[in-house]
């Protein structure tokens, strides 16, 4: 009878702290949904008094749209606010689809002109060009208009016809247009780097992108490739399951590419391959670098941890989050955060811990002590937290000061236009180079045109003066810092001479550009490439590539 008390008693204690933890649960559940709910009405119950009692006129819209987005500010880059008029641009980005003419439009001293008609579609047809500057579309005069504005009145309802008056040098030009469903590839260009290595630009991840990368694979081993290079830098990443087909190319079926974990078991997926691959074993690399983010992470990381491809490059961007769209009242939507991702060594490469932030609000890099330690499948050691760090890292790119001002004042980009107009024809992009009467021409049509810089030794010494004065060392070395300036004052013709190679590069692409559009800036870009250089070098050497991928490798 005793025993029989106790667990009657004990039973009832049980019930009674579930039933108390339940509606703990419960209240708390209903605490935060009465909190949003007291918030969202004191929000809406201050628009509608600034609205009647404001000196001036508001714009009710636009300011709830400015509080939704410095409330979104709070939580990640990320995460989004999509109202209706948005919702193309949004779908361009997810998919790569839109019905428009064809061209990528932008802002140049003012003025908005076409920056590069796409191959194929109506505006390279109908002979639009780069530098050709937007006067009308159809009625509306768009000159003082943004270039959003006017990207606006370019796209509409497939076969459409439209009219557009642009400006070319001293000519106004009127171009019939029909617009069309523009469906933008995400591998620009493929070809053979030499008779044996193959090579493909993958620029997006955008719907499809695991079908162009398959049918780039397949006409390149049709002209009897035996290794490959794929090339992910400066891909912002995009569709995940495309980034899973892509890996699947490369390993078998059945396995883990990325695993998604979040705060709702509904996003907790674990992606697999689920096709035999096209072609497990040839040689691969995978050039990265710092712009490299998202889905471009999860291909390059989950071919590294199987050891399947070797990265060359710089280090990733390290975004490992993952973004679902959530429809909203009216149309709109909102992009936000759902998970993290994880690739099959069990590692995250998000860079960024943006739940911590300090006292200013400002977040910084996960630090190297907390990094932690994972494997490949040959037990080579990587690290989480930093992005994906490649297996042969290479020297960044640097331009001198006199490069930079002229490609930023547009001088490159105006002599590209008049040499498209007094030239009919160039070599195909890998022949073409700029010859030493090209450049002269350019350097003499440069007289007289503003491109003033400084010199990075110029402003090392004006931070010194800077210095000197704080803490009152000036007085003490002013001789010497005139001394120092004289001998540095940069000269333009010097410079002109000097960094004649690197304007050059800078001018074959902008030439390039105006006869063969992106493909052809893309291949020749090939030429002098120090990643694809190491990649063929790499490539070419079997054994190389068997100890990079071995557990006795060190990281470097």
């Amino acid at each position: 009878m005793i025993n029989k008390f106790k667990n009657k008693v004990f039973l009832g204690l049980v019930l009674t702290i579930l039933m108390g933890g339940a509606l703990f649960s419960f209240n708390l559940k209903n605490d935060k949904l009465f909190t949003i709910a007291k918030n969202l009405d004191i929000f809406a119950s201050l628009v509608r008094e600034l609205d009647s009692y404001y000196v001036d006129e508001i714009d009710a819209e636009n300011l709830v749209t400015v509080g939704i987005n410095a409330m979104l500010e709070e939580l990640d880059p990320y995460t989004e606010y999509i109202p209706e008029e948005n919702a193309d641009d949004f779908r361009l980005l997810t998919t790569g689809e839109y019905a428009g003419v064809g061209a990528l439009i932008g802002n140049r001293t003012g003025k908005n002109m076409v920056l590069m008609p796409y191959k194929g579609f109506p505006a390279q047809e109908a002979g639009l060009r780069i530098g050709d500057e937007f006067l009308k579309v159809d009625t509306v005069d768009v000159r003082e208009k943004e270039t959003a504005d006017i990207s606006a009145l370019l796209k509409g309802p497939a076969n459409t016809s439209i009219n557009v008056q642009v400006k070319r040098g001293d000519d106004t030009i009127s171009v019939d247009l029909v617009r069309k469903k523009i469906v933008i590839s995400n591998v620009p260009y493929y070809g053979k780097v030499d008779d044996k290595t193959g090579y493909i630009k993958l620029t997006d991840f955008t719907t499809n992108a695991a079908s162009d990368v398959r049918k780039a694979l397949v006409d390149l081993k049709s002209q009897g490739i035996s290794r490959l290079i794929l090339d992910v830098r400066d891909n912002p990443g995009g569709i995940l399951k495309e980034a899973v087909e892509i890996v699947n190319l490369f390993i078998p079926k059945g396995k883990e590419v990325v695993s998604t974990i979040g705060k709702l078991e509904s996003v907790n997926v674990v992606y697999k391959t689920t096709k035999s691959p096209l072609d497990k074993d040839i040689p691969l690399v995978v050039l990265i670098n710092e712009r490299s983010a998202s889905a471009s992470e999860i291909v390059a990381g989950a071919l590294q941890d199987y050891d399947r491809a070797i990265l060359i490059g710089k280090k990733t961007f390290g975004k490992g989050l993952v973004q679902t769209s959530i429809p909203l009242s009216y149309n709109s939507q909102v992009k936000v955060t759902t998970a993290k991702y994880y690739i099959p060594s069990g590692r995250c490469i998000q860079a960024i811990d943006y739940s911590k932030k300090d006292g200013s609000g400002k977040v910084s890099s996960i630090p190297d002590s907390l990094r932690n330690e994972f494997k490949t499948k040959n037990g080579r050691l990587v690290l989480d937290g930093a992005g994906i760090e490649p297996d042969a890292e290479t020297e960044s790119t640097t331009y001198a000061p006199i490069t930079y001002s002229l490609v930023a004042r547009n001088h490159v980009f105006d002599f590209g236009n008049k040499f498209f107009i007094e030239n009919k024809e160039i070599p195909s992009p890998r022949e073409f180079e700029v010859s030493d009467q090209i450049y002269d021409d350019f350097v003499a049509w440069l007289e007289g045109k503003e491109y003033d810089y400084t010199t990075y030794v110029e402003k090392s010494i004006d931070d010194l003066e800077k210095y000197a004065e704080k803490e009152k060392y000036y007085d003490d070395i002013k001789t010497q810092i005139e001394v120092l300036k004289k001998k540095v004052t940069h000269s333009k013709e010097q410079d002109l001479i000097t960094f004649k190679s690197e304007i050059k590069d800078a001018l074959s692409d902008e030439l390039i550009s105006r006869y063969y559009y992106q493909e052809g800036v893309i291949e020749a870009s090939l030429k002098g490439d120090v990643d694809i250089e190491e990649a063929v070098k790499i490539l070419s050497e079997p054994i190389k590539i068997s100890n990079i991928l071995s557990a006795s490798s060190k990281k470097k």
